[in-house]
C-alpha cells in the first residue's frame, strides 16, 4: 500500500475553535458536508451530495482526544483511515495535519472514488479556514452533479486578478507549485512548469477578462472576470468533459486553489496557508493540491 497522503495547514484560529469545528455536527454541516451527526466517541458521520459516495454515512470513529481525531471511512469497498492532528502554534494560530490512507494518484487518472481524496481534503480544509475566519465559503463539489460552475468575489482590481492568473511567477506563488504559462492563444499551460514535459493549451484569451485552457479529456477550464461594485467577480467553469465520468478530483483541486488566489490578491502581507510539513520553526510553501 502507498504512503498516506498528508497535508499541513496553518489556521488563523485558536485550537479550541478548530477542535469544535471538527467535532460539532452543526459546524460540520456548514463547512464540510450536507449532513453530519457526531456523538463521540461512538459516532462520527458525514454524508450527502458534497461527500464522495455520500448516499449514506460510511465513517466510524477510531480515536479521539484533545489533539487527534482518527476515523475509518469506507470508500469503494475499502476501509480507509483519516487522521487529523491539531497543535496550538499561538493563542490565535493552529497547525492542522491531516493524513489519509489508501490514496493513489492512479485512482485520479482512472476516476475511482478514492481518487478524489487528496483534493477533497484540500478544498475542505480551505473551507474550514474560511469558516473559522467568518468568511464566505468556497463552492463545494457536488458529487451528484456533472455541472461544474462557480463564482467568487475578489476584493481587488480586475487587472491585478487577471495578471495573477496568467503570469507564471504569480500563479506559481499562490498555487504553491510551478506553473508555466504562455498567455496567448495556442500557448502552453504547464502544471509542474515547462520542464515537466506535459502541457495543456490556451484555447481562448481576452486580455484582462478571460482565459480558457484545454486539458484534453478532463475538459476546458475557463476563468472569466467582471467588475462588480469595485471588486472582481470570477466565474470559473469546467466544460467539455464526459458527463458520465465528471473530473471531480480536478474540480476539487481547482476550487481549493481559489482560496489562495483570493488571499494572494486581497492581502498585502499574504503568506501561504499550506505547509510542506508540520513546522517546528519557519514553514515552507506547498501546493494547494498536495
Amino acid at each position: 500500500m502507498s504512503e498516506p497522503m498528508k497535508l499541513h495547514a496553518r489556521l488563523a484560529a485558536p485550537v479550541e475553535a478548530v477542535r469544535r469545528a471538527l467535532t460539532d455536527a452543526a459546524e460540520l454541516r456548514v463547512w464540510l458536508a450536507e449532513h453530519a451527526e457526531v456523538e463521540l466517541p461512538q459516532r462520527y458521520e458525514f454524508w450527502g451530495r458534497y461527500t464522495p459516495e455520500g448516499d449514506a454515512p460510511h465513517q466510524r470513529p477510531l480515536h479521539v482526544d484533545d489533539e487527534t481525531l482518527r476515523f475509518a471511512w469506507t470508500l469503494d469497498g475499502v476501509e480507509t483511515t483519516t487522521e487529523i492532528r491539531l497543535r496550538a502554534e499561538s493563542a490565535d494560530s493552529t497547525i492542522l495535519s491531516l493524513s489519509q490512507s489508501h490514496f493513489d494518484f492512479a485512482d485520479v487518472i482512472s476516476g475511482a472514488p478514492r481518487g478524489v481524496l487528496q483534493t477533497y481534503w484540500y478544498l475542505s480544509t480551505a473551507n474550514l479556514a474560511l469558516h473559522l475566519e467568518g468568511q464566505p465559503l468556497l463552492p463545494k463539489v457536488d458529487f451528484t452533479s456533472a455541472e461544474m460552475r462557480s463564482e467568487i468575489l475578489i476584493d481587488a482590481p480586475m487587472a491585478k486578478v487577471f495578471t495573477s492568473l496568467t503570469d507564471s511567477e504569480q500563479a506559481s506563488a499562490w498555487f504553491g507549485h510551478p506553473i508555466g504559462i504562455e498567455p496567448w492563444v495556442g500557448g502552453r499551460y504547464a502544471m509542474g512548469g515547462f520542464e515537466s514535459g506535459h502541457a495543456a493549451k490556451v484555447v481562448d484569451l481576452d486580455p484582462g477578462r478571460m482565459v480558457s485552457v484545454d486539458w484534453g479529456p478532463p475538459g476546458v477550464t475557463t476563468w472569466e472576470l467582471a467588475e462588480s461594485e469595485g471588486k472582481t467577480k470570477l466565474t470559473f467553469v469546467q466544460s467539455g468533459f464526459d458527463e458520465a465520468h465528471p473530473p471531480y478530483a480536478g474540480w476539487a483541486g481547482s476550487l481549493s486553489g481559489l482560496y489562495e488566489l483570493r488571499r494572494y490578491n486581497e492581502l498585502a502581507d499574504w503568506q501561504p496557508m499550506w505547509l510542506t510539513e508540520e513546522p517546528s520553526a519557519e514553514p515552507q510553501t506547498a501546493t494547494a493540491a498536495g
